[in-house]
């Protein structure tokens, strides 16, 4: 059986208003905020006394959603900030972009900066990897005309 759909790209967070701030202003729409716990939450991570602020983002175009979660309880983790784009696992959420310079503008003040520079892939897109407040990699792209 084939799969249905990706439904959402999950990112543990430590400071939820400030990533859903970062989010919205790059496009992206609130769909909601809640708090999980309980048996269910503590069943599919394998953590116990699970507690959870979770907000869900969606694009503009209603395919791609965004799940931030925020651990209350057990305490999070900490794993290396801002790793090099080379090291295995999930390194970037990509986005398409109309204006790659503009929103990278934008997004600076919410504390996104360049990891390299933003790049021209022949006469097809500018592409560049951000990273976003809690140091995770956010790729932008731009296709030109």
């Amino acid at each position: 059986m084939a799969i249905q759909r990706m439904d959402n790209v999950g990112i543990v967070v430590e400071d939820m208003d400030a990533a859903v701030a970062f989010f919205v202003e790059l496009g992206m729409e609130l769909e909601g905020r809640t708090e999980v716990e309980g048996l269910v939450p503590d069943r599919c991570t394998g953590l116990d006394g699970v507690h959870c602020e979770i907000a869900m983002l969606r694009s503009p175009d209603g395919h791609g959603r965004l799940e931030l979660s925020k651990y209350l309880s057990p305490e999070v983790i900490k794993g290396p900030r801002n790793p090099p784009h080379n090291v295995l696992g999930m390194h970037r959420v990509m986005f398409a972009v109309d204006d790659i310079e503009d929103t990278v503008a934008r997004l600076r003040p919410h504390g996104a900066a360049l990891v390299g520079q933003i790049a021209r892939y022949e006469d097809s897109f500018l592409l560049c990897y951000l990273r976003a407040p809690e140091g995770f990699m956010v790729g932008l792209a731009q296709q030109l005309d």
